[in-house]
């Protein structure tokens, strides 16, 4: 009687990613470790700091209408100097790993999960009162000391849109240009120019013409 046929065990099939690993690890994080075992999400933004997850809750509406108005205006500034603009992609600097409300970067991102930081010319933060130490101290501390040469922000506060830029100079942030109440004007690392205050879209829809109908 012939022998049955030997049937290879099954491969093991990778754990469903859960936000509860977040409570059961006890081990230092990278930004890598965070992207194979946490799920993708699109509400909090939860980056990689000197080995600890910090969770943001999502943007508040302006944020959310300005980050969006932002990047599209952006895009089409950047597009003819050969650079590319995105909203919330991962950023990946050695162990941490950046969600900003900006980046520009030299290549598409192609699909890609996440991006090395040696890919980025400009990184961008919308600073609101709850975000204000974040995004006036904390991130351009560490975009700085990773290298990024531009750091874009645009401040919310009383919702008078400010905006200013600032180059990487000998490890640190030295303004190049700031607007509030007047068009912001830049010229590098690409040309771009916008009233900071059209960034909230608050203009009113214009009306349908009355046909008689």
């Amino acid at each position: 009687m012939a022998e049955a046929a030997f049937a290879p065990e099954p491969a093991p099939q990778p754990a469903e990613r859960s936000f509860d690993v977040l409570a059961r690890r006890d081990e230092a994080w990278s930004g890598q470790s965070a992207l194979d075992l946490l799920p993708e999400n699109n509400g909090p933004r939860i980056e990689v700091l000197r080995g600890c997850v910090v969770v943001s809750p999502g943007n508040c509406h302006d944020r959310r209408v300005v980050q969006r108005e932002l990047a599209y205006r952006v895009l089409r500034a950047a597009k003819p100097a050969c650079l590319w603009a995105y909203q919330s992609v991962n950023v990946v600097s050695g162990d941490d790993l950046f969600i900003p409300d900006l980046a520009v970067l030299r290549t598409r991102d192609g699909g890609q999960t996440a991006l090395d930081v040696g890919t980025v010319v400009l990184l961008g933060e919308i600073v609101s009162v709850a975000s204000r130490r974040i995004g006036v101290i904390d991130r351009p501390r560490e975009y700085a000391a990773a290298g990024v040469p531009f750091f874009l922000r645009v401040d919310l506060r009383n919702r008078v849109p400010a905006m200013g830029l600032y180059e990487l100079v000998d490890g640190e942030y030295r303004p190049l240009a700031a607007a509030a109440g007047t068009t912001f004007v830049m010229n590098q690392p690409f040309e771009f120019s916008v009233d900071p205050a059209d960034l909230l879209d608050e203009e009113a829809p214009a009306e349908e013409p009355d046909t008689g109908e």
